[in-house]
């Protein structure tokens, strides 16, 4: 196994997923959940710790080999953003494998994004390579209008300017995801899904939410005064809102 993870704690797996940042997307998110369960975080290909791909990036794949290098049989996957997106895909594809399904406020294969979004990610690749622009138009989103006035903007900074300086380190590749998108296939998912996102959230994001809110059996939270960063800002309440869920 060549990408970087922890392991933490004892009891019920939870495996916790992200997307454009690494294992310090957790920081305070990840030891309370240590308390009771064994706690598996890990970089994806090519951020954080992990190496640059070489290939175009499978990220389901990339997550059965970890589960079968840590022996895990059957996890909790908790999914924040992208990673949300990975593990819905990974609960279609291997259901056997899912114990139950978090996800925090989750992309979504194959949802139609706003043309406000593709506008502002337009203009952040635009401002490529000037990181620091880069970072600032992406904090910029509405979608973290509570974590950039909160204490842990640093933390947010640090991981977006380590992330894009490892994105400049890749080759030409691709995501790679399963067919056909996970938005066509909700109906399937059979893990007992809880998905807690912020009312401060972008527009898009919330749409998302609420597809799941009609196409699944998935619980819905929304958290007051909580963007897309709800990890960062309100790990408290996202550690009762885990916990209660998995003891149902």
């Amino acid at each position: 196994m060549d990408l970087y993870y922890e392991v933490n704690g004892n009891g019920h797996p939870m495996v916790l997923l992200t997307g454009g940042a690494d294992v310090r997307n957790w920081t305070f998110v990840a030891p309370l959940l240590a308390k009771h369960n064994k706690v598996v975080t890990f970089d994806g290909r090519g951020t954080g710790k992990s190496p640059s791909p070489l290939e175009d990036v499978n990220h389901v794949k990339d997550l059965l080999s970890l589960l079968d290098h840590l022996d895990i049989n059957q996890a909790t996957l908790i999914g924040h953003s992208m990673g949300g997106q990975i593990a819905t895909e990974f609960a279609l594809k291997y259901p056997e494998r899912v114990s139950k399904l978090v996800l925090l406020a989750p992309g979504l294969s194959g949802f139609s994004y706003s043309k406000e979004f593709e506008e502002s990610m337009k203009k952040i690749h635009e401002a490529a390579p000037d990181i620091e622009k880069m970072i600032e138009l992406l904090l910029c989103d509405p979608s973290y209008r509570v974590v950039t006035v909160s204490p842990h903007r640093n933390l947010m900074v640090q991981m977006l300017r380590h992330h894009m300086n490892r994105m400049f380190e890749w080759p030409a590749v691709k995501f790679i995801w399963p067919q056909p998108p996970a938005i066509e296939r909700l109906e399937e998912l059979t893990a007992k899904t809880l998905l807690i996102i912020g009312k401060e959230d972008s527009p898009d994001n919330l749409r998302v939410a609420n597809y799941f809110r009609k196409h699944t059996k998935a619980q819905i939270i929304e958290i007051p005064g909580a963007d897309h960063m709800v990890n960062l800002t309100h790990p408290e309440k996202l550690y009762r809102q885990i916990t209660d869920f998995i003891l149902i």
